[in-house]
């Protein structure tokens, strides 16, 4: 008897062993973070904006340390014009890497959209004034700077267009049968373009 559990265990043994590794790895395992953000971009694809909001949170629960599942949840609201969920999930990519140019970018582009509203509605309701007004134009001043530009929001100049002069046109009479060469004033507002030729 104890010889035929020696012999049975490590046959059993050896089975199980043999049974785990035969097991797809891909159905069991968790899917990795290049799948989540591939399988987001696909649900964005498709429009359904809201599976890749899902994935994306759960992407970013599973892979903390990660930046890259929160960069891009923060690119989606942004270009949705959610602003203020923009720069919340970029504040927490950028710290995760500081120095992330898209995150920082959101957060600086989203803050400026967010400010240009609050402040065209403040002006609308007259109570842009006092302290606000001075904060106001010091961050003016801090974009202008940053910016290199003297003006922030340059006024719209309407192309100039050249007014056409009347000219002199010749016709030849080259040929037989066409009329003698006259001068003949184009009319530039004329609907007709040849009926001084008539």
């Amino acid at each position: 008897m104890r010889n035929a559990v020696r012999t049975v265990l490590p046959i059993v043994t050896s089975l199980l062993l043999l049974s785990a590794c035969a097991t797809d790895p891909a159905t069991n395992a968790a899917p990795t973070l290049a799948l989540a953000l591939a399988d987001a971009e696909r649900s964005v694809a498709a429009g359904d904006v809201e599976r890749a909001f899902t994935i994306l949170r759960g992407a970013s629960a599973r892979f903390p340390a990660e930046k890259a599942p929160l960069m891009q949840f923060a690119q989606l609201k942004f270009d949705r014009g959610a602003y203020g969920e923009a720069i919340n999930a970029a504040l927490e990519g950028l710290q995760r890497d500081p120095n992330d140019r898209q995150g920082n970018s959101i957060v600086a582009v989203g803050g400026l959209r967010l400010s240009t509203k609050a402040l065209a509605d403040l002006s609308k309701q007259n109570h842009l004034g006092g302290p606000l007004r001075t904060e106001a134009q010091h961050l003016a001043g801090l974009l202008r700077s940053s910016l290199g530009e003297d003006v922030l929001v340059p006024a719209v100049q309407k192309p100039i267009r050249p007014v056409a002069k009347p000219r002199a046109v010749t016709v030849n009479s080259g040929a037989q049968g066409r009329a003698p060469t006259t001068a003949v004033t184009s009319q530039s507002g004329s609907a007709d373009p040849f009926g001084a030729l008539k």
